[in-house]
């Protein structure tokens, strides 16, 4: 066997490892945000995506998102077969332009970048999406989903945007690390991405931003 061939083996391998990892964590962990909107829960399920993304490169988070999908629609979705287009949106408008943008510039700031984009597009593209298709897939009236957008869609796709942010800059190193050392992964070129050593600036902000969202999840929810 070639190279080649084995390269492609054994990402086939880690990707679909990562793909069933992210079915496990959204089955198992979901945190409703929105009370008037009982599918909107959080999952860290992208975390694993666009850390999938990092290393392979956009079309990794795309066909997970997919496959994803697709097993939640027809197991554990709150919203059954319904739910599909919006979580295959949802995933790939955050990891897909992570993944382009730190394929581009592979560092820490790239990462950042990358994320923060991500973030804004899964929000923006949730917003329309949801005002397109939830009258449509739920059968809600026009006016309910309008009442809910800004108050509800909008903050629970900023806060998930940046929880798994901050999640996949605490995991990402560790996880390459883990990966290129069994020799499931490629390693990085020390030219173009510094060895897998974590940055303790990156521990602390990570650490500090999930702490703060889980804070303002508490205070919306009267907890604190």
């Amino acid at each position: 066997m070639n190279t080649s061939r084995r390269f492609n083996t054994k990402k086939i391998v880690v990707l679909a490892m990562l793909s069933a990892i992210a079915y496990i964590l959204a089955s198992l962990i979901r945190i409703p945000l929105v009370p008037a909107a009982g599918f909107l829960g959080y999952e860290p399920k992208d975390v694993v995506l666009v850390i999938a993304g990092f290393i392979y490169g956009p079309l990794a988070p795309l066909a997970m998102a997919a496959v994803i999908a697709i097993l939640e629609g027809v197991t554990t979705s709150v919203l059954g077969p319904v739910g599909m287009p919006m979580n295959f949106i949802a995933s790939t408008a955050f990891c897909v332009p992570a993944a382009i943008i730190y394929s581009k510039k592979r560092n820490v700031s790239g990462a950042i970048l990358g994320l923060a984009v991500g973030t804004v597009f899964t929000t923006l593209f949730m917003l329309m999406w949801n005002f397109i298709l939830t009258p449509v897939l739920m059968g809600w009236p026009q006016e309910q989903v309008n009442a809910i957008l800004l108050p509800g869609i909008m903050p629970f796709n900023l806060i998930k945007g940046i929880l798994n942010s901050a999640f996949a800059m605490l995991l990402y190193k560790p996880i390459r690390a883990a990966l290129s050392k069994s020799g499931l992964a490629p390693s990085s070129p020390a030219t173009t991405e510094k060895k897998h050593k974590m940055n303790v600036w990156v521990v602390i902000a990570s650490a500090f931003v999930i702490i703060s969202c889980a804070l303002v999840v508490m205070i919306w929810f009267g907890v604190i």
